[in-house]
């Protein structure tokens, strides 16, 4: 499975479309595109990236990114031996940057909106009173028709426009450097570390599922992220726990465990390096709110 420059189906005649999604798990690949795109995890959980940040996403999550930003969502394991009781269900938007603004060229809203756009490149994590109302505004535009899909669609626009309701994904100054051969290569290195973050992972193994020699990769993976390997697997890993933190069932020296780290002092060295919490302080932090 190769990203790829991703056809989302618009063109003159359909500059928006409403997806969704109802499948054992979510099948797309690390990919990018030029139309804006909003996601809404309905059901089902697991890892997202989206340009040069990664997180667990849950049910709820609500994401709107601009366009040619990579990203993927990729579900947990169990969700791959498709057992009835583990589905995904998802709202997709896409939607083509120019239809809107043409429809609101020469009015105040013009900038409003080249404002969002410029934000969304980043990626865009919406939360609080703002995603409340665009759950409702995501079911009424996902039947409805005409015209008033249209007047939905610019409704979820101005919404976005006034709101301070978000958290940025991608970090400041993100630029896509990815060719689509780049992104084919990502893709399996990002599924490979995804699904296996939880073990040793020596650096000859993930630089053989990119085919390329161990100095190399290393090289490679900073010039086009800048970040180093070894640094974004942590960010993988403490990720993990912070989700299974959430549990108190769990111990630290479990999670720690799970979360592909065998030695405490290390766990709460990266967790702390990473968070600028230890592990049970964030823990706190969660029982406090």
């Amino acid at each position: 499975m190769k990203a790829r420059l991703l056809d989302t189906g618009l063109h003159a005649d359909r500059p928006f479309r409403v997806k969704l999604v109802d499948e054992y798990y979510l099948n797309s690949p690390f990919h990018f595109h030029d139309t804006c795109e909003m996601v809404l995890i309905e059901e089902g959980y697991g890892k997202r990236i989206v340009g040069d940040h990664i997180d667990d996403f849950d049910k709820g999550d609500l994401v709107l990114m601009g366009p040619n930003l990579p990203h993927i969502w990729q579900n947990d394991n169990m969700f791959f031996q498709k057992k009835k009781d583990h589905r995904v269900k998802a709202t997709v938007l896409y939607f083509a940057p120019s239809m809107v603004l043409n429809l609101v060229a020469g009015t105040e809203a013009a900038r409003e909106v080249d404002m969002l756009f410029t934000k969304a490149c980043r990626g865009l994590l919406i939360k609080n009173d703002t995603h409340r109302v665009l759950l409702s505004r995501l079911r009424e535009i996902s039947i409805a028709e005409g015209l008033k899909k249209v007047s939905i669609l610019l409704d979820i626009i101005d919404l976005l426009c006034h709101s301070a309701d978000y958290d940025y994904l991608a970090s400041d100054g993100y630029k896509n450097a990815l060719t689509t051969k780049d992104a084919g290569r990502f893709n399996d290195v990002y599924q490979f570390l995804i699904t296996n973050f939880h073990r040793e992972i020596a650096l000859d193994e993930i630089a053989g599922v990119a085919k390329m020699s161990p100095t190399a990769f290393c090289r490679y993976f900073k010039d086009r992220t800048q970040k180093s390997f070894v640094g974004f697997l942590h960010e993988i890993r403490i990720s993990h726990a912070c989700k299974l933190l959430r549990q108190d069932d769990l111990s630290i020296m479990n999670i720690a465990l799970e979360s592909g780290y065998n030695n405490l002092v290390n766990f709460n060295k990266c967790f702390k390096g990473i968070t600028s919490l230890s592990p049970s302080e964030y823990r706190k932090n969660l029982r406090n709110k």
